[in-house]
């Protein structure tokens, strides 16, 4: 299998590049690469950016607003924009509920929500985990009743990302307790966070950041014009989505990126009267990452030459392999910033004390740092934990 990329794919490549490296504003980019989170309003204002120059939605079909591009095109595209670094596009619109919307959606709901998704004029969250239901989804509880033309929805979520964002969140739902099996009884719907009964509570992480939140919905009455597909097939609809998260899920571009941070950092680092990137022992371990990133890149570009071959409405298990690797190297890179920053991790600073502008203790690159480490704890359990995707390969790629 060739994976070397054409001349047409080479001059694409410098084209992303070269927008990225004019159009990014550099107070953003400076704060991406020190580790640190960009706003609300800088990551809509560089969403919007990119729908005006029709590249918001480049995995879409052409006819909702996707650019056509091949899947290798997209690939280069999401890991330039991680190498450059610009923000990941704003809340779970673009790449989780839209394709779930125009693969399963009625022509109403394509014609309503795709193109607020598109322009980035409705923030959407993604309301999957519960309460004991987590990695084990298939046993969340949210309750859907049928009530004339609406359902009436009870429960709750929580660690759902960005939901005090959010204009709209999209929902497993139960709307069938007496079902077989749990996840028989699921429906996929899709609901304004501004109803009556909708309560969002911000959680604070370890890293002092509020990212997650927990939300109540207490008689909240949902169009049945809401629901995606059809009831009760809601768990189906979710593998799919959540295939596609996995497999987006590999962070190449930002992993380069970050080492490309690493080794800047360790060059004005010193260690016993010597440079920290001359140092034989760290050395060996910035080129173990990265040839772990190289074998991450090309079983990526793997998957990516299989995709047009999928059948519509189904995801890559493959994404599985991708999302536990990337999540390892992710954590390994953290790892290794924070031996960079050495004791000067202690003393770290969320993203609201720097905004406050207090001073730091230590050398100002130093204090998104250990928040950052801190962060990436959680890549291994988000979209399915890493044991989750050990199941999926042995069963599904090995027939185990």
């Amino acid at each position: 299998m060739d994976l070397s990329f054409t001349e047409d794919e080479l001059a694409f490549r410098d084209e992303v590049r070269a927008f990225f490296g004019s159009e990014v504003p550099a107070e953003v980019r400076e704060k991406l690469i020190a580790g640190r989170h960009p706003s609300k309003d800088e990551a809509l204002c560089w969403a919007q950016n990119l729908a005006r120059k029709g590249w918001s939605v480049p995995q879409w079909p052409v006819e909702y607003g996707g650019t056509g591009w091949s899947p290798v095109k997209q690939y280069i595209f999401a890991v330039e924009m991680g190498q450059a670094p610009a923000p990941e596009l704003a809340g779970s619109g673009y790449d989780l509920v839209g394709p779930i919307i125009y693969t399963f959606g009625t022509e109403a709901q394509k014609k309503r929500f795709l193109p607020r998704i598109a322009y980035f004029d409705d923030w959407w969250a993604q309301g999957f985990s519960e309460p004991g239901a987590g990695s084990d989804l298939a046993a969340l509880k949210m309750r859907a009743v049928r009530d004339g033309d609406h359902y009436i929805v009870s429960g709750q979520k929580t660690w759902t990302t960005h939901a005090q964002y959010a204009d709209w969140i999209f929902c497993l739902v139960r709307t069938d307790p007496t079902a077989p099996k749990r996840q028989q009884g699921i429906s996929f719907m899709l609901i304004d966070l501004k109803s009556p009964g909708v309560t969002v509570r911000r959680i604070k992480l370890i890293d002092g950041c509020y990212e997650v939140n927990e939300v109540f919905f207490d008689d909240v009455r949902v169009p049945v014009e809401n629901l995606v597909g059809e009831e009760n097939r809601g768990w189906e609809y979710a593998k799919f989505l959540l295939g596609n998260e996995r497999g987006n899920a590999a962070w190449i571009g930002i992993s380069m990126s970050r080492i490309q941070r690493i080794k800047e950092l360790a060059a004005r680092t010193r260690v016993g009267g010597e440079r920290l990137i001359d140092q034989a022992d760290f050395r060996k371990r910035v080129a173990s990452i990265e040839v772990q990133l190289k074998a991450l890149e090309m079983t990526q570009l793997r998957v990516v030459s299989n995709r047009s071959k999928r059948q519509k409405g189904t995801a890559d298990p493959a994404g599985s392999i991708l999302k536990i690797k990337g999540s390892e190297i992710q954590q390994a890179i953290a790892e290794l910033l924070l031996d960079v920053v050495g004791p000067y991790a202690l003393p770290y600073q969320s993203d609201e004390e720097i905004e406050r502008k207090e001073p730091p203790i230590g050398p100002d690159w130093a204090a998104p740092i250990a928040p950052a480490y801190f962060n990436v704890r959680k890549v291994p359990i988000y979209g399915g934990s890493d044991e989750i995707q050990k199941n999926i390969i042995a069963k599904v790629i090995l027939g185990l």
